[in-house]
């Protein structure tokens, strides 16, 4: 069970084979070739201009890249692919900066709410954008929606505003996290969610449409669905899981499910209930919650609010045994782990299930934390030992790391130093990145800039090691069956993206590097500036040789 157990079955669609020249490839082969010949599914060659004129021959299409950057698709290590057709298709609250400009918005808004079975739908809200932080009641929310049930996500997804008509229907009262105001967190934010979820299979099916032609658009060849009994229904996780062997072209799905399970022949019959086959019982199943929310579980306080330390969702004990389970069959376990004191848990739990099953079992199942926000040296090292995966989100620190973010406002001098991609790098931690969307967009280029553009200098790396953590490095979290997915060279997929860009450069940390990495003698491949403050432009999306988003402008 060691072997990618999602693989895609083969689409008949007809052979094809297509040269791309005169442009740029990223590609180890050659770092300077600027063209590349696809045959079916495979790159069968990449090389020079000079040489593309030789091989060019009228049994196979030519594409005129006109100086464009082909390189490899990106894959999006954490994504919830349902909540991001909703986010897309729903109420836009980033921009509100009060709670009666969120009243305001609910009130005017029309929509898709027939389409959510009459349920007013929202995601974005960040009241410390808010000069009074005072969030909206249920009863306000009621009435602005005229009668209508209300469920609006915080940006981070841990917690919403509902309605008291969704409340009621979720049945909320005296559940753990309902509080007495419009917010919900915890199990009565998991029991709003899903009851503002529960949607017809057809329209799951748009949200997840709507989701995968924004990711295809925007170069992304795969991407790892984070689902869990929290999120969505099985019903669900088969709707995102059977994308890979329906007829459209879309990116893949990489499916985790983020259950608890308690021995071995317990995770074998959640894995038989299931219905599709899952990469591993990993992804979002939470050992913690999230920063904005204050349900991260911390060392210490939270600095804006004295006594509260956030949430441990798990205990070591629960989490040990899911991690000797997983480890027994040969499956990534993992968790959803953000504070410092949740991620002491996992380690914990780690130590564990290497004392039980032994170390070596737990190694070779590749297991996986997720987004890993607070973590000092010493964690660090211990997650090296154990060869886990760090998925990170680089949008996270993009939007929330400044001076004046929301690190500083809920954790002081302790926002310093999180996120801390080049200290997981120098430690051997294997990393890989995603966008938690609809947490932050699909964006990869902002979100590889995030990385070369770090809050902290020291956590800063290179656009070369970023723009690896959000191609290869996503097969290799999910341990994909073909070993040479994320690179450009004969025998590899034919898994690409074509980009519009300004200019290519080298761009790292350390200005001295740059300097050196820019000389033709360094042999390094170049990728699209990233200071001009503009994104590179999406021009084709291919995965396996098929075409998932096309602008037009390759064929004008």
């Amino acid at each position: 069970m060691t072997d990618s157990p999602a693989t895609p079955a083969p689409h008949p669609t007809p052979h094809r084979v297509t040269l791309y020249r005169n442009g740029s490839v990223y590609t180890a082969a050659d770092p300077f070739a600027t063209a590349m010949l696809v045959d079916g599914d495979t790159v069968a060659w990449v090389g020079s201009e000079q040489a593309a004129t030789s091989i060019a021959d009228s049994s196979m299409e030519v594409i005129d890249l006109r100086g464009a950057l082909l390189a490899p698709g990106f894959v999006d290590s954490h994504i919830h692919l349902t909540e991001t057709g909703i986010a897309l298709d729903s109420l836009q609250l980033s921009g509100v900066r009060s709670a009666r400009e969120l009243l305001d918005a609910v009130a005017g808004f029309s929509g898709s709410a027939s389409s959510a079975g009459g349920t007013v739908l929202g995601h974005g809200w960040d009241e410390t954008q808010w000069a009074d932080h005072t969030l909206p009641s249920q009863e306000e929310l009621e009435r602005a929606a005229g009668g209508r049930k209300v469920y609006l996500s915080r940006v981070d997804v841990h917690s919403a505003l509902v309605s008291s008509s969704l409340a009621a229907a979720a049945g909320l009262d005296g559940t753990d996290g309902s509080g007495a105001g419009g917010q919900v967190k915890l199990a009565a934010h998991t029991a709003a969610r899903l009851a503002a979820r529960r949607l017809p299979a057809a329209a799951l099916r748009g949200y997840q449409q709507r989701a995968l032609a924004q990711a295809a658009a925007n170069g992304y060849v795969a991407l790892a669905e984070m689902a869990a009994p929290h999120i969505g229904s099985t019903d669900d996780l088969q709707l995102a899981a059977g994308w890979n062997t329906g007829p459209e072209a879309v990116p893949e799905i990489l499916p985790y499910w983020g259950e608890l399970a308690t021995s071995a022949d317990h995770a074998r019959s959640i894995l038989d209930g299931l219905g599709v086959p899952v990469l591993g019982l990993a992804g979002d199943l939470n050992m913690d919650g999230s920063i904005g929310s204050r349900t991260a579980a911390l060392r210490s306080d939270y600095t804006d609010a004295p006594g509260e330390r956030g949430n441990l969702y798990l205990s070591v004990a629960e989490a040990a045994a899911h991690l000797a389970a997983c480890s027994l069959l040969g499956i990534q376990a993992g968790f959803h782990v953000i504070g410092d004191a949740g991620l002491d848990a996992a380690l914990d739990a780690l130590d564990l299930a290497a004392a039980e099953v032994g170390e070596q079992k737990v190694r070779a199942a590749g297991h996986r934390l997720e987004h890993v926000e607070l973590a000092d040296a010493e964690s660090i090292s211990r997650l090296a030992r154990y060869s886990v995966t760090v998925s990170a989100q680089p949008g996270f620190d993009a939007a929330w790391g400044g001076d004046a973010g929301l690190y500083r406002q809920r954790l002081g001098a302790r926002r310093n130093g999180m996120n801390p991609f080049a200290a997981f790098y120098a430690a051997g931690v294997p990393i890989c990145f995603g966008s938690d969307s609809p947490v932050t967009p699909l964006r990869p280029w902002a979100s590889v800039r995030a990385c070369l553009q770090h809050n902290d200098p020291a956590q800063q790396i290179s656009a070369r090691a970023a723009f690896l953590g959000h191609t290869r490095a996503g097969w290799r979290a999910a341990r994909y069956r073909n070993p040479m997915a994320g690179q450009l060279v004969p025998g590899a997929p034919a898994s690409f993206a074509v980009w519009e860009v300004e200019e290519l450069m080298v761009q790292v940390a350390d200005g001295r590097v740059q300097s050196w990495s820019t000389d033709p003698r360094a042999r390094t491949p170049l990728l699209p500036a990233l200071d001009t403050g503009s994104d590179p432009v999406c021009l084709q999306t291919v995965r396996d040789g098929r075409e998932l988003f096309s602008s037009g402008a390759l064929r004008g």
